[in-house]
Order: structure tokens, then C-alpha cells, then sequence
């Protein structure tokens, strides 16, 4: 049997990179999935490739509205959900004496706040036994150039999750955190590393990297399928970073 058949997940920025490879994941293994993302284009390309067992939906989780219209979307069509991954997020790399306030209040707007009050809306729809999946990142635990705010904002997810790892528990709600590492995904163009200079860029990051290169998506998405499907069904209030060690150089 399919690990997570009859189930129904929620998975933010569903529609590219991490998030889209989970929906992958997750719909290869029979789960109903709604993506939530705020390009219309780019949700209904994901849409029309993970198949019939998709559902998206437009909108800025930084707007607490679109939590409101996801709870009240699935409640109508699916009666409620199992699975929530509050995978969206945003960085904008830049020394602390450069940044700006609208670039700090828009990192935390998306990363925490966006976060906190997703999963506060979610929660009243989200089946007895359910899952809550946070990403963060290893730049919360592992300094980087240019991340102190984005860090910040990971660091904060990570103890809501502890906090609600207990909070939940009365309703066997299961509530952890995955860090990814270095992850070859689309955001490296995001980033400003120009085509032509990826190789190289590639090569100075995996010789950082204790397993010599830069993650797969896929990767994340095995790991994601662990902590909410049944395998994972006695882990709660942990960090799980898919890393390829990193965070110990």
C-alpha cells in the first residue's frame, strides 16, 4: 500500500523547487496535495504535472488572508487535511549594516509570521493523528555570509515547533522541522549565480560539503515522506537536517 494513501497534504511554495518535488512525492505515493503559491502561472504548471490528484491555489502567506481561504479551500473539498508543510519561504542575502526595514519585515512577514499563523488556521482542520512539517534551514544553526536575518527567521520556526509539538499533543498532531543544505534547485539563479558560472559555484560549495556535492530536491522530499507518513509515526519536536553534513564543517 502506498504510504500515504487517503491522505490529504498542504504544502506551501508547492509549485517550484523542495516544494514542488514533495508534492511529487507525496502524490506518488497517493496523497490528495494542494500546493499554495503566489505565482498563478507557476501553480497551474504544477498542477497540470503532478495530475488529477492536485489541487492549486494562488496566494501570498505572508497575506494571513490565504490562510484563511486554504483552511476554508480544503475543508470544502476534502473535508479537512493530514499533512501541512510550511515550506515557502524567502532570503535575501546582504551584510546586516545594508539591510533595509521593508527587507527585514518582508523575510519575517513570509518566513515566521506567514508560518505561525498558517499553521494557527490550519490546526482546527487538520485530522486527529495529523502531521506539521516546518523548513528551515541550516543557516539557522551554521553562520553564513549575508543571512543573519534570514536565519533569524528559520530559528524562530524552530521553536514554534517544539512548542507546538507539545501544544498539539493531546490530538496526536506530530510537529517537526527539516533543514535542508545546500540544495541544487532553481533559487541558485534567484541567488545571482549567472548560468555560466555555476560549475564553478557548484564546485566551491560541494568542497564544503563532508558528501562532495550539493543535495537533490528528491532528497528533501524522502526525508519530508518520513516525518509525515506512518514511518515517522513516533518523531515529534525534532530537526532533521539533510545536509550532507555541512552544518558540522
Amino acid at each position: 500500500m502506498s504510504k500515504l494513501e487517503g491522505k490529504v497534504a498542504v504544502i506551501t511554495g508547492g509549485n517550484s523547487g523542495i516544494g514542488l518535488a514533495m508534492a511529487r512525492r507525496f502524490v506518488n505515493e497517493g496523497a490528495q496535495v494542494v500546493i499554495v503559491g503566489r505565482r498563478s502561472d507557476a501553480v497551474d504548471a504544477a498542477v497540470a504535472e503532478l495530475g488529477p490528484r492536485a489541487m492549486g491555489l494562488t496566494g501570498d502567506i505572508a497575506d494571513l488572508s490565504t490562510h484563511d481561504r486554504v483552511a476554508a479551500a480544503v475543508t470544502t473539498r476534502f473535508g479537512g487535511a493530514d499533512i501541512y508543510v510550511a515550506n515557502a519561504g524567502i532570503n535575501q542575502i546582504r551584510p546586516s549594516g545594508q539591510v533595509g526595514i521593508d527587507e527585514y519585515d518582508a523575510q519575517f512577514a513570509t518566513n515566521t509570521r506567514g508560518v505561525f499563523f498558517g499553521v494557527q488556521k490550519i490546526v482546527p482542520v487538520l485530522r486527529d493523528g495529523g502531521s506539521i512539517l516546518l523548513v528551515s534551514s541550516i543557516a539557522s544553526a551554521k553562520v553564513l555570509d549575508g543571512h543573519a536575518v534570514y536565519a533569524g527567521t528559520k530559528a524562530a520556526i524552530e521553536a514554534f515547533a517544539q512548542s507546538w509539538a507539545l501544544e498539539f499533543k493531546a490530538r496526536g498532531i506530530r510537529v517537526n522541522v527539516i533543514s535542508p543544505g545546500p540544495i541544487d534547485t532553481p533559487i541558485l539563479s534567484k541567488l545571482g549565480v549567472a548560468e555560466g558560472d555555476r560549475p564553478a559555484f557548484e564546485a566551491g560549495v560541494a568542497s564544503a560539503i563532508p558528501l562532495g556535492r550539493l543535495g537533490r530536491a528528491d532528497e528533501i522530499a524522502s526525508a519530508a515522506l518520513m516525518l509525515t507518513s506512518g514511518e515517522g509515526s513516533f518523531i515529534t519536536g525534532v530537526n532533521l537536517r539533510v545536509d550532507g553534513g555541512i552544518a558540522l564543517t
